[in-house]
């Protein structure tokens, strides 16, 4: 059996091989060698598991075991799928799932949450970005691969799931019981004008239909009398690459550069251009972003602080820059491939590093249901709390904003640009 699957291997790759040696030439050789021998210890590995292992395993199963291993050996967000993974992948697409409402990552080789969706199960219990993920129902997620978590996050809605959380800023282990729910995700949460002309609108995702909605909006708000904005991109967890990039396009110059990718091959080297036709350029702008704020959030926030089109305030963003292709097999599996990084108008990293505000603001005490559940450690209590703010708190919403350290900042920004401007006049 051994010798049968050395053979077979032998030949197939000894063709390719030799093929791709006359193609490369001499200077890959070395490469090549060093290749085609681990491929061979992939290979005798194979056949001895296949003829000794106390079982008899399905070759499929060590093919994609192997898969999933290799995948998982190049960083966090790459990983093989198979057939069932990349149909849950599908789903979240479609805007619709049972679940908690949190977007999840591998940071540091630690399962953390990048932001939870507000208004969601997780956000009303009280999860903050950058929680790192210990327990699922008392199962250990160290070396737990990403697909894995959240297929264990995910499940029937009315079911609650048990979650243990490391918040490093307590240096405290907090439990939380959260019960799923069908999310359903709203682009654009808020848009409204709030005091002397500021308009604020509160971009939670990047969809399909966010540029539609983002027109519709930003048309109501014009004829509202808006003088300036503020464009809340606080625990957006990004999106759609091509709806950021339209959305940034909305408030630059037409032809100006919003964000590229750069990837080890010049094919997955793309740049993305403004092609907005009737650009918004006349009002003064704010972007707010926090720790929450990734991927299609940064990009925007990123081009319009390189062309000083609006001032970020806020503090870092996460720091999600790099670009996964989603890469189908003749089985139904996929591969999630990252191919690419994003990279700033001016050439600025987001990947690892995030965007640094123009004016550093920390957060106010009140932010969703986060006010107290810092100094909670019981999951009932933060349910009872919740509870208790619901009927407490059918408070005057149009004076809540000024309750919040970051938004009123941004007000206050907008209000002195604006004196600027008329003075310069």
């Amino acid at each position: 059996m051994r010798r049968k699957i050395g053979v077979i291997l032998f030949s197939v790759l000894a063709g390719l091989f030799f093929v791709s040696l006359a193609v490369s030439g001499a200077a890959d050789k070395k490469k090549k060698d060093d290749l085609y021998r681990q491929v061979g210890l992939f290979s005798d590995t194979l056949a001895i598991i296949e003829e000794e292992y106390v079982d008899e395993p399905a070759p499929k199963d060590l093919i994609y075991g192997a898969l999933k291993g290799m995948l998982s050996s190049l960083d966090p967000h790459s990983q093989f799928m198979d057939p069932d993974t990349y149909n849950e992948l599908k789903v979240d697409t479609q805007g619709k799932f049972g679940g908690l409402g949190i977007e999840i990552t591998i940071k540091d080789g630690l399962l953390t949450v990048v932001t939870p969706i507000e208004d969601t199960p997780a956000w009303r219990a009280g999860l903050k970005a950058n929680d790192r993920i210990v327990k699922i129902n008392d199962e250990l997620t160290r070396d737990m691969e990403l697909t894995d978590a959240v297929k264990k996050l995910r499940g029937k809605p009315k079911e609650a799931v048990n979650i243990t959380i490391l918040r490093e800023s307590e240096k405290a282990l907090l439990e939380f019981k959260i019960v799923r729910d069908i999310i359903k995700i709203k682009d654009i949460k808020e848009a409204k004008i709030l005091e002397d002309g500021v308009g604020y609108i509160r971009l939670v995702e990047f969809r399909e239909n966010t540029q539609q909605e983002m027109n519709s909006v930003l048309e109501k708000l014009s004829k509202e009398g808006m003088n300036s904005l503020i464009l809340d991109l606080r625990n957006n967890p990004g999106g759609l690459l091509d709806t950021a990039a339209m959305v940034a396009g909305k408030f630059i110059q037409k032809g100006k550069k919003i964000v590229y990718t750069k990837g080890r091959k010049s094919g997955q080297d793309l740049e993305f251009v403004s092609s907005e036709s009737r650009p918004i350029l006349d009002i003064p702008m704010v972007v707010l972003i926090n720790e929450g704020s990734a991927s299609g959030s940064e990009i925007v926030a990123g081009c319009l602080q390189d062309y000083k089109r609006a001032i970020i305030v806020g503090v870092k963003s996460f720091g999600k820059g790099s670009v996964q292709t989603v890469i189908p097999l003749r089985d139904g599996s996929a591969l999630r491939l990252t191919t690419a990084k994003y990279f700033t108008p001016l050439g600025n990293q987001i990947h690892g590093k995030g965007v640094i505000p123009d004016i550093a603001v920390e957060a106010g005490k009140i932010e969703g249901a986060n006010s107290t559940e810092a100094q909670l450690k019981d999951a009932q209590q933060i349910f009872q709390e919740i509870e208790r703010k619901e009927n407490i708190g059918k408070q005057d919403k149009q004076a809540d904003y000024k309750k919040d350290n970051q938004l009123s900042r941004a007000i206050d920004i907008l209000k002195a640009a604006k004196f600027y401007k008329g003075n310069k006049q």
